[in-house]
């Protein structure tokens, strides 16, 4: 650390905030490799099919330190919860799926009855969010947030509502968040497979802890950067004049053209085997990622879109372009004040904009991570157009080694 830096900040937080960050960058965070090189369980693991969290690898993005799961959850009172559906049935087309359900709870208690200030941010809006308009517009959540398939956006937003009516018996009308990836490649979409009872599942395993990553939930059928893709998670810790807030990051990714997957700058996807193409146009995007930040931090409206846009950073440091095809959208929410419906003048704290920045790291730090975790988690899988091979993990490690960028 350059000693002039921290004796010329006039802020004890900042001094607080670079200690932290040369400390981050020292120290190897718990549960990974020693410098330079794997455990040797996990490379035994690596040998044998296993998949594993990037920090498992000993890859560390950033230098803000992680929640206790390094996920979404632990932002206090998000829950994450799955449908994963995996099966042929005998018979003519179609009668593949891989796909499925995830849903994000904001609060520990109905958001309907408690709403969250949110934002949200379009990279590129060829994919749907539903509810986009009315949360742009009142710069409110209240309801439970759905990622699913292209096609089945409308069976997870139907359930939703008949769920709230069922539980709310003053319901006049809703419009809840449900959000979706192609997984045309690997899921035959026109089975239309996901049903109510599946979205009532997902919704049951709602829960806080470690949730998990790769090929779960609406991530079952989706690629990243012609490898498999899916479902994954990060967090990272604030500290805000001596008060930690957390910033949650959930991605479902199902984007990028090969030679472009980049980690810590390095150009992971240029020096690896090009992966077997699924379909024609193997060099195009594979099509959309969505992104929900979360935070206990309170922030205003417009603030959660900026976060929300932040995390368009996150996917453009590993490779994503927000491509034509893609629908590269993103979503950010604070638990950080109560909005109550009906309160007639209500009152709202918020981290003044000058402020802010770390935040912005954090979105940005824990996207790249997330992002990643979806395919270093995610597991090889066979499905409507052929296969999709899992990130090569013990490759990653070396190319990152080459470049001198690990761990």
């Amino acid at each position: 650390m350059n000693r002039s830096a921290w004796e010329d900040d006039p802020h004890p937080v900042g001094r607080r905030t670079m200690l932290k960050a040369a400390a981050a960058t020292m120290a190897i965070p718990s549960g990974t490799a020693e410098a330079g090189e794997l455990p040797p369980e996990v490379r035994d693991g690596i040998r044998r099919g296993r998949r594993y969290r990037l920090r498992e690898l000993g890859i560390v993005i950033g230098e803000l330190p992680t929640g206790r799961y390094n996920a979404i959850t632990d932002v206090p009172g998000v829950a994450v919860g799955y449908r994963t559906l995996i099966f042929d049935r005998p018979g003519p087309p179609p009668n593949i799926a891989r796909t499925g359900v995830t849903i994000i709870v904001p609060r520990d208690e109905p958001v309907w009855r408690n709403h969250c200030y949110a934002g949200i941010h379009a990279h590129n809006g060829n994919g749907e969010l539903t509810g986009a308009h009315w949360i742009a517009e009142s710069g409110w959540l209240t309801s439970d947030i759905g990622i699913t398939n292209t096609h089945q956006v409308g069976i997870v937003r139907d359930t939703l509502v008949k769920l709230e009516a069922e539980r709310n018996k003053a319901l006049a009308w809703r419009l809840p968040v449900v959000a979706e990836t192609w997984d045309g490649p690997l899921n035959q979409m026109d089975g239309f497979w996901i049903t109510e009872d599946d979205v009532r599942a997902a919704v049951a395993d709602a829960k806080g802890g470690l949730p998990a990553e790769g090929n779960v939930g609406g991530g079952t059928g989706m690629s990243f950067f012609g490898y498999k893709g899916g479902s994954g998670t990060s967090s990272r810790r604030v500290d805000h004049h001596g008060n930690a807030y957390t910033v949650g990051v959930f991605a479902q990714t199902n984007f990028g053209r090969p030679r472009d997957l980049l980690v810590k700058g390095a150009p992971i996807g240029a020096e690896l085997p090009p992966p077997p193409p699924l379909g024609p146009a193997p060099d195009k995007s594979q099509g959309s990622c969505i992104i929900v930040v979360a935070t206990d931090a309170p922030l205003l409206p417009g603030q959660c879109r900026r976060l929300a846009e932040r995390a368009g950073i996150g996917l453009g440091l590993v490779g994503g372009v927000a491509s034509n095809g893609d629908g590269d959208i993103y979503l950010a929410f604070s638990t950080g004040n109560d909005i109550r419906p009906g309160d007639p003048l209500r009152e709202a704290k918020a981290i003044d904009n000058d402020e802010i920045d770390p935040f912005f790291h954090a979105v940005v730090e824990a996207t790249q991570e997330a992002l990643l975790n979806s395919a270093t988690k995610a597991e090889r899988m066979t499905g409507n157009r052929g296969t999709r091979e899992g990130l090569p993990l013990g490759e990653l490690v070396e190319i990152l080694k080459r470049h001198r960028l690990y761990p």
